[in-house]
This record gives structure tokens, C-alpha cells and sequence, in this order.
């Protein structure tokens, strides 16, 4: 029998659609959270750290982390051991949307409804209106986050999908799980060889990226009967020789039969880069001068320093909730929130960030106030772009001898043009 995927938006009963499902056909359950716990198991990583890259925003560091990237590569290679596995199963939630629509044995199906009747539906299980909005909201973001990342389409877009439920137009558990059964029957979604080796690709794919990951290389990774296929969409100054290297790589990875590495249709866009992960990756600059945060960003990580500005405090307290950096540069004369209370803020709920003080206005008073708050250093606009970046490195030499990284980096990164 085929196997299902299911994904829903929330508040469409996709509790009780399961559970139909599951009695009916016999089959076992198999949601996101067991395909977690097997990949945090296998690969020694945080289960909240792979759940957080199925629903919460991409990190603004990532582009120097790859942390989304790799993750991904965990989850896709536990689900394609579980499909290997598993047959007569109902995958649910949005770990579904990591099956390739090659894997054709497998019924990808979306259960949606509108907004209006989602709403209604919490609020008749005892949440409030305004909880209702929020969660709908909460769960719809992350949904789209994730489909935009992977395939750069809308969630709901029924290209991703074998078939589509309209949950409002369905009003009964019964007529929906109907539709799933009657499809169930169709020639299209019984197993075959094709179908079955479109699995094991996955896999495949999964470790070649991984490795390549591994060695600072992030490009498009796909497999075919054993081989690899590399898609590179950013120029670079010697494809040549990044071939070269993106193939010794993948040829390196186990059951890898063959290696193909082409240009992408985006490829002159910009530019190649290889992450060399030993360097800071995760700071965070706080200025109001939006201008002069902007370049020192750029400056920074043409000196191998991963970083992203935000222009006053309350911006950078929100950002470190969610998103925490290593490494804070913080100016003190700021609207609104100024830097003497970030940093306080900072040092009391995150004291494992490091923030250096660069102000331009500030004074004696305020250095030993700064200090006394403890902040890893104080300097003075207009500093030496060199003593900043050598400042920085200070202070993640020092995170990094501690082991209290921040918990969405595994390590950091170098950013540097290949060539």
C-alpha cells in the first residue's frame, strides 16, 4: 500500500484526519518529531536546533553558519531511512514537504483551510481570538519560510502536492479521509523502481551534501541512480577548479557512482563563496548611524568577519532573543534604548555574548561604567578597522575557550571569494 504525507494548516482537525487514516488503513504514525529525535540521535545535534530550522526564521547569520542548510541535510537523510524502512505509514506535519515528488509512491497530500474557519475552530477548543490569530499566523510563517527556502514557492502551492483538500469545502473528517483513500487506489502512486530508487537518492544526496557542507561548500545537491549532481548558481573566478574540488568531495562520499557539477540558471548573480569554519561569524552590529553600520558590516566581512547591523537597541535586544550572536559591537548614544542599557540588558539575560563598546561621544565615566558592566572591551570612533576586526577575534577566541558558543552554530565561519 502507499504510503502517505500529510501536511495541514493548523486548526483543519488533521489530529482526527490522522487518526482515521491510521485505524482504517493500518497504518503507523510517523510524525516530525520521531524523524528528530532519530537525526538529533545519529548526528549528535540539538533537537530544538532542528525543529527551530523546520519553523523559525532563518537566522541573519546564516550565510556565513550554513547551520539551515546542514540541518536540513540531517533531517532529509533520517526521513529517507525511514521511507527505506517503513512501509504502510502516514508521515504528518511539515517534515512532508522534504519528499521529492520523484518518491511518486508516496501520496503527498495538503489538508488547508481558510483563515476564518481556522480561526473559529481554536476558539471552539478554549483559545482566545487573539491566541487563535497568532498561532494560525505563527504556524503559516514558518510553513512559508521553510517552501521558499527549499523551492522558492508559497507553502500552499499545489505543485508541491499530489493532491489538495479544501478544508472548508470538505466540511466532515469522514468526506476528507474519503478523498485520501480514493486516491490511495491510483495507479500513479503505487511502488516502483523508479520510485523506490528516488529514496534511496535521497539519501544519497543528503550525505553529499553534508560532506560538502562540511567543507565550506554550499551548492544545489541532487542524485540520479548513483549520481551526484552539483548545481553552482554563483559565479566564480575559476570554475574549474571548483569542480575539481566539488568532485573529489562527492566522488569521496560512499555509494557516489558518478559526479556532474554545472552552472544554475542564477549563476552570474553574484558571487561564489567557500565558508572555512574557524573564524567569527555571529556579530551583531548595533548603530543608529545606518550608514556608517552598513559599511563597517561590509568592511567586516571583507576581513572574514560574519556580521549584520541593526540600527538601535530595541532592535538588538529582539534579535538576541531569537537569533543570539557571539560577538556584540555596540555604539552607546542611541535613541530610545541607549548602549548602557543593552548592555546591562545583554549581560544580564545572554552573558555569554561578548560586547565591545565602540561610541564616539562617549566618556571616562561612561568606559568605566561600561567595564564595570562587564563589556569585553571600550573604543573610541574612528578606530582602525584592523584594531576592531583583531578586537573581535579577541573576543570570540575567548567564547570559543569557554565552549559557550551561541547554540546556532556548531562554529564559525570564514567568508572568502573562491578563486
Amino acid at each position: 500500500m502507499p504510503t502517505i504525507a500529510l501536511f495541514s494548516s493548523t486548526f483543519t482537525n488533521e489530529a482526527e484526519i490522522i487518526g482515521e487514516l491510521s485505524t482504517l488503513t493500518g497504518s503507523q504514525v510517523i510524525s516530525e518529531k520521531d524523524i528528530i529525535i532519530d537525526a538529533s540521535s545519529k548526528y549528535t545535534i540539538d533537537k530544538n536546533k532542528l525543529e527551530q530550522t523546520l519553523y523559525a526564521k532563518m537566522s541573519v547569520f546564516n550565510q556565513f553558519t550554513l547551520e539551515k542548510e546542514r540541518c536540513l541535510a540531517y533531517l532529509k537523510s533520517s526521513l529517507a531511512a525511514m521511507l527505506a524502512q517503513n512501509e504502510r505509514c502516514i508521515y504528518n506535519c511539515i517534515i512532508t514537504l522534504l519528499i521529492p515528488a520523484r518518491v511518486t509512491h508516496v501520496l503527498k497530500v495538503l489538508v488547508a483551510g481558510n483563515k476564518e474557519q481556522r480561526i473559529e475552530r481554536a476558539m471552539a477548543t478554549g483559545i482566545s481570538e487573539k491566541e487563535a490569530k497568532r498561532l494560525i499566523h505563527k504556524h503559516d510563517a514558518g510553513a512559508f519560510e521553510l517552501t521558499d527556502f527549499l523551492y522558492k514557492k508559497e507553502a500552499w502551492d499545489p505543485s508541491l502536492y499530489d493532491i489538495v483538500i479544501p478544508a472548508d469545502k470538505t466540511p466532515t473528517t469522514q468526506a476528507v479521509v474519503q478523498i485520501i483513500l480514493e486516491n490511495l487506489q491510483k495507479s500513479a502512486v503505487q511502488k516502483t523502481e523508479s520510485s523506490v530508487q528516488a529514496i534511496r537518492d535521497l539519501a544519497l544526496a543528503a550525505q553529499v551534501e553534508l560532506a560538502l557542507l562540511s567543507k565550506g561548500h554550499n551548492v544545489e545537491v541532487a542524485a540520479d541512480n548513483g549520481t551526484a549532481r552539483l548545481t553552482v548558481n554563483k559565479s566564480v573566478l575559476n570554475f574549474g577548479k571548483l569542480e575539481s574540488e566539488l568532485t573529489e568531495i562527492a566522488a569521496a562520499v560512499g555509494g557516489v557512482k558518478g559526479v556532474e557539477v554545472v552552472k544554475g540558471r542564477d549563476y552570474k548573480t553574484s558571487i561564489y563563496r567557500k565558508q572555512q569554519f574557524e573564524l567569527p561569524s555571529k556579530v551583531l552590529l548595533v548603530d543608529d548611524e545606518k550608514e556608517f553600520a552598513q559599511t563597517l558590516s561590509e568592511r567586516l566581512i571583507s576581513r572574514d568577519v560574519g556580521s549584520h547591523a541593526v540600527y538601535d537597541g530595541q532592535q538588538a535586544l529582539d534579535l538576541i532573543n531569537d537569533d543570539r550572536p557571539d560577538v556584540m559591537v555596540l555604539d552607546l548614544k542611541m535613541p530610545g534604548i541607549d548602549g548602557i542599557e543593552v548592555l546591562r540588558q545583554t549581560r544580564k539575560s545572554h552573558p555569554n555574548i561578548e560586547v565591545i563598546i565602540l561610541t564616539g561621544h562617549g566618556t571616562e565615566e561612561d568606559r568605566k561604567a561600561c567595564m564595570a558592566l562587564g563589556a569585553f572591551a571600550y573604543l573610541q570612533k574612528p578606530t582602525d578597522i584592523e584594531k576592531l576586526s583583531a578586537t573581535i577575534y579577541e573576543a570570540y577566541k575567548k567564547i570559543a575557550a569557554s565552549g559557550k558558543m551561541a547554540p546556532s552554530s556548531s562554529s564559525s565561519s570564514r567568508n572568502g571569494r573562491y578563486g
